[in-house]
């Protein structure tokens, strides 16, 4: 079977789309060797990352230099240009994310979606950010004219279901998974050390964004501060700016703690080894589609305290504590029950390492695969 895949997310900083991107045609090409794999990507000036599955005998690389603008527009006008054609030819072609994809009558689309957050919270978007998600991505007809359509989580297939009226029966719940992992207590040690961390810290990891409820989790933070029990706690944010950060920005500015509170920017290689040394990971997110920070917290021996809301459950299970994002006061209680009492950690820190071994990137993939390659 011809499979061709839109590898277009992988162009940018790394976010969980293309993590997801490119791990699961890391795995699906290692595992389906029958099939041959066509990877469409265009960019006028962008780049994507060089990785070794793309050199495997049943992988075909078609670049094109073709301004995306310009692809999205004709594709939401015209309809025009079939990818598929682009190709060569495909018997499916599978978008890991909604962008425009015109396809020919004979060939098969599957598309992921991995949220509908620009539906579910309007208010969290740009005009900009919103037009391009409901217009010119025009994510309902990608939703309707899929064969099949794949969610990574049950809250994004209950959500496809309620706001474009989908068929359950065509949504296929395939949750993604994690190669992250606890770094050795020495690493560990070292890197401590050479970045100056403190013993104890709270770390959020997710784009500066009104929808990550960052400003909640500063004013939680401040609550817990004010108490004179944690003076050596910091918190620590990993995560590039995104839309209305100078508002974050400012709330640290205004903490009387900011001496306390870094933010440290977009970090990809080194988060296994912050998840390792922090004293707990938070997620008190007003919407997640599927949720990777929590995962890859608790794969890495973490406690994780998340939001009760969309995906998080999901993921988290009984590994972790809930919380209300909108109850300030709720978010301060749990992070100091996570300092404050250790046989209440130790637990999480065990049914969180057994949770995430629930999520594998190979068990996405095989799933994927079974989808992509059905008749």
């Amino acid at each position: 079977m011809i499979i061709g895949v839109d590898i277009r997310p992988m162009v940018g900083l790394k976010t969980g789309i293309q993590e997801y991107t490119e791990q699961i045609l890391a795995h699906m090409i290692h595992l389906a060797p029958e099939h041959q794999f066509k990877l469409f990507y265009s960019s006028f000036r962008g780049s994507i990352p060089e990785r070794s599955w793309m050199h495997a005998p049943n992988v075909q690389l078609i670049k094109y230099r073709i301004p995306n603008n310009l692809l999205f527009f004709t594709g939401s006008v015209f309809g025009y240009p079939f990818l598929d054609n682009l190709i060569g030819g495909a018997d499916v072609f599978f978008s890991p994310h909604f962008f425009q994809a015109p396809l020919s009558k004979k060939c098969r689309r599957v598309t992921t979606f991995h949220d509908l957050s620009y539906l579910r919270f309007p208010e969290f978007f740009t005009w900009r950010k919103y037009w391009w998600h409901t217009v010119e991505m025009n994510p309902a007809y990608q939703a309707h004219f899929s064969n099949q359509i794949i969610a990574v989580s049950e809250s994004t297939k209950n959500d496809l279901v309620d706001y474009y009226h989908i068929d359950p029966a065509n949504i296929f719940t395939i949750h993604s998974g994690t190669t992250m992992s606890r770094p050795t207590k020495e690493m560990l040690s070292q890197f401590k050390k050479d970045h100056n961390l403190p013993d104890r810290f709270i770390l959020h990891v997710g784009t500066l964004e009104p929808r990550k409820n960052i400003i909640g989790l500063i004013r939680a933070f401040n609550i817990l501060k004010d108490q004179n029990k944690y003076e050596d706690v910091e918190l620590i944010l990993i995560g590039k700016e995104g839309w209305q950060f100078q508002d974050i920005l400012k709330e640290i500015k205004n903490s009387s703690h900011k001496s306390q509170i870094r933010h440290l920017g977009h970090l990809t290689d080194d988060l296994a080894s912050y998840y390792g040394l922090a004293t707990m990971c938070i997620c008190p997110s007003f919407f997640e589609g599927f949720g990777f920070p929590a995962l890859e917290a608790m794969a890495c021996g973490t406690p994780v305290i998340a939001s009760a809301n969309s995906s998080l459950p999901e993921v988290v299970g009984d590994a972790g504590l809930f919380i209300n994002p909108y109850n300030i006061s709720e978010i301060s209680e749990a992070m100091e029950i996570v300092l404050s009492e250790p046989m209440v950690r130790n637990r999480m820190i065990k049914n969180g390492l057994v949770r995430a071994t629930k999520f594998t990137w190979e068990d996405t993939a095989r799933q994927t695969l079974g989808i992509l390659t059905r008749e």
